[in-house]
C-alpha cells in the first residue's frame, strides 16, 4: 500500500466514523416531546430543557397553570440526566421544565413505563408455538411486542434496538438464525420500528447441526442507555422467557395406540374333543349295543376342559306279551286237524 492510498483510507474511515457517530450518539439526545423510559441514563437532555433548570409534573393536567407541580426535579446536569424509577416512581406522562419563577416554559419530555414481550410463531403452519413444540423442518419467525419502538423518533435514531436471546438446549445463546433457504440473521440489537414487530421467517428448525431436537428458552432484552441494567425488571426491560420444544413428533402423542376398543377385549375359543375308544365285546343278536355320545365342550378361554363321555343304551324292539305260546297253540290246532284227516 503506498503512502498516499494509506491516507485516502485513513480519511475514509475518519468521514466513515463521522457519518456514523451522531447515529448511535443521538439515541441519548432528547428534544423537546421526546419519549424517555425509566432506567435510561446518560441522556443530553439540554436542548429539552432549553436553559430551565427545574422539571415539573402535574397529577391533573387541568391544574398545570393554576397550581404548583405535584412533583419538582432538579435537573443539575443536563448532558447526562437519568429517569430514575424511584426518583420518578408512578409519575409517568409528560414533564414540563420551568422558569424560575415556578411557572411551566413548554413541555421537556413525556416518561414511560418500559414495556417488552416475545412470542414464537410457525409460519410452516401459521400457529403460535410460545411455550408450545414445533415439528423439526418447520420455519419461525418472532413477535415482538413493545411501547419501547418511539425511541426510533428520536433525532438521527431509524430504530429502537432489541436483542432476541435463543438458548439452546445445551445452554449455549444463539446470535443469528439460519433460515430454511439458509438465510443469516443476526438477532443482537433487532431494529424495532413498530408495534407489534415482526421479524421474517428467520429460523430453519430442519439443520439438525446447528439445531437439535430439545426444549430452546427464548426472550427479548432491551439495554438503550443501560435501562436494562438500571431497570431489569421481567416484562419491562426483559421480556418474559418462553419456551419451545422441537423434536420430530407430538408430545402429546406417546406409546402404542390401541388398534381395537378396549372395551371389548376379544377372546380365544378354543374347542377340545375328547374321543375314548371303549372296545365293544361281540354281542348274540337282539342284544342293545352302547352308543357313544361325545359332547363338544367350547370354552371362551384357553383352559382346557375334560369331556364327559356318557354311555346310553339304543333303544331295543320290544315283543308283544304271550306271542310265543299263541304260535306254540297255533302248531298244535294245525297237528290235531292234520291227524283227523288222515284218520
Amino acid at each position: 500500500m503506498t503512502g498516499k492510498s494509506g491516507k485516502l483510507c485513513v480519511l475514509f474511515l475518519f468521514g466513515l466514523l463521522f457519518l456514523i457517530g451522531p447515529v448511535f450518539a443521538a439515541i441519548n439526545t432528547i428534544r423537546p416531546g421526546d419519549t424517555v423510559f425509566f432506567g435510561e441514563q446518560g441522556l443530553d437532555v439540554t436542548l429539552a430543557m432549553e436553559g430551565d433548570t427545574q422539571i415539573g409534573w402535574w397529577a391533573s393536567a387541568a391544574s398545570i397553570s393554576g397550581s404548583a407541580p405535584s412533583v419538582l426535579v432538579s435537573v443539575s446536569n443536563p448532558t447526562a440526566f437519568s429517569i430514575n424509577p424511584t426518583l420518578f416512581g408512578s409519575q409517568t406522562g409528560v414533564w414540563y421544565h420551568l422558569k424560575p419563577s415556578g411557572q411551566v416554559n413548554g413541555t421537556a419530555f413525556n416518561v414511560a413505563d418500559p414495556q417488552l414481550g416475545i412470542i414464537v410463531e410457525d409460519t410452516t403452519v401459521n400457529v403460535d408455538v410460545t411455550d408450545k413444540w414445533v415439528p423439526t423442518d418447520d420455519e419461525l419467525r418472532f413477535r415482538i411486542d413493545t411501547n419501547l419502538y418511539p425511541i426510533s423518533g428520536r433525532t438521527g435514531v431509524v430504530s429502537t434496538p432489541v436483542t432476541i436471546k435463543v438458548q439452546s438446549p445445551d445452554g449455549a445463546i444463539l446470535t443469528s438464525l439460519i433460515s430454511k433457504s439458509g438465510v443469516t440473521s443476526s438477532i443482537v440489537d433487532y431494529p424495532i420500528t413498530t408495534t407489534p414487530q415482526f421479524t421474517g421467517s428467520i429460523w430453519g428448525t430442519s439443520n439438525r447441526d446447528l439445531y437439535r431436537p430439545g426444549t430452546y428458552t427464548i426472550w427479548a432484552e432491551c439495554n438503550v442507555n443501560s435501562m436494562k441494567d438500571n431497570y431489569g425488571a421481567v416484562g419491562k426491560t426483559i421480556s418474559k422467557k418462553v419456551s419451545l420444544l422441537n423434536q420430530d413428533q407430538n408430545p402429546l402423542i406417546g406409546g402404542n395406540v390401541p388398534t381395537m376398543n378396549p372395551t371389548q377385549p376379544t377372546s380365544t375359543l378354543t374347542t377340545k374333543v375328547t374321543t375314548i375308544s371303549t372296545p365293544i365285546p361281540p354281542t348274540p343278536q337282539n342284544t342293545p349295543v352302547p352308543i357313544l355320545t361325545v359332547p363338544t365342550v367350547i370354552s371362551a378361554t384357553p383352559t382346557t376342559t375334560e369331556t364327559a363321555v356318557t354311555l346310553q343304551p339304543s333303544p331295543t324292539k320290544t315283543k308283544s306279551a304271550g306271542f310265543e305260546a299263541v304260535l306254540a297253540g297255533l302248531a298244535l290246532m294245525a297237528a290235531l286237524v292234520f291227524y283227523t284227516k288222515k284218520e
